[in-house]
């Protein structure tokens, strides 16, 4: 993926790890759109910002996201990078029957709305010079946070996702995975100041550097999220599982 020059989308812009790649595409030279559903957030994060530009999305609304599609890809012809990064997580007691309704939400937003919007702007991107499609996922893709089950599926879904759709896509779209490992944002309560977490421009900062390495790499992955990356392929997951459990 080239560093500069691009149109890129990036989903769940107005905040956190979306919000602070968002600015620095931006600072590197790239035209950029952020989505999201807050739009005081977003107005936010574009504030003084030529050729940075936001449009509301809910990405659980399969219709919206075939709207958005057709008008973005309209306004901005020159789009090529697609950037997968809104997402929910949530803790979750799956000790006991339970109200489905946190887990349906996380699957719908973290799943369902990344393949629908790949699906989307699949045709658009092949068709477009130095494209490129960006999955966030996570270090819990590779050894799951026992207290967010349903969150950590969904990353290794879409972890599976990318590996699959690299094949398809290959010599017509890039894809990379960026499995973040604990950052501090406002993903889940109290996160954003949580000992132990990595700064977020510490980790923005780390993550640009990776993605100016030629040729980028498949997957994007900072130091601190190597141990959950290596774990299953150096034998620690046990270890690295009860780390996870004693959170």
């Amino acid at each position: 993926m080239k560093i500069t020059g691009n149109t890129i989308v990036v989903t769940g812009g107005g905040s956190g790890i979306g919000l602070a790649l968002a600015q620095r595409w931006h600072d590197a030279g790239n035209n950029v759109i952020i989505t999201g559903r807050n739009a005081a957030k977003l107005d936010a994060a574009i504030a003084g910002r030529p050729n940075m530009s936001a449009v509301a999305l809910d990405v659980t609304d399969a219709e919206a996201i075939a709207a958005f599609a057709r008008d973005i890809v309209a306004k901005h012809p020159e789009l090529n990078v697609l950037v997968n990064n809104a997402g929910i997580m949530n803790a979750e007691d799956v000790s006991a029957k339970r109200d489905l309704a946190q887990a349906e939400a996380t699957v719908v937003t973290n799943i369902l709305g990344p393949i629908r919007l790949i699906d989307a702007l699949v045709d658009h991107l092949a068709a477009q010079a130095d494209s490129a499609i960006v999955n966030v996922t996570s270090g819990l893709a590779f050894v799951p946070f026992p207290k967010a089950p349903t969150y950590s599926a969904t990353k290794a879904a879409i972890h599976s996702y990318s590996v699959a759709l690299r094949i398809q896509l290959a010599g017509k779209v890039e894809v990379i995975e960026l499995a973040p490992p604990a950052v501090r944002t406002d993903l889940t309560p109290g996160q954003s100041t949580r000992e132990g977490y990595m700064p977020l421009d510490e980790f923005a900062d780390e993550v640009m550097g990776l993605f100016a390495v030629e040729p980028t790499p498949e997957e994007i992955l900072v130091q601190n999220v190597l141990p959950l990356r290596n774990a299953e392929a150096n034998g620690s997951v046990p270890q690295v599982l009860g780390m996870l459990a004693s959170l």
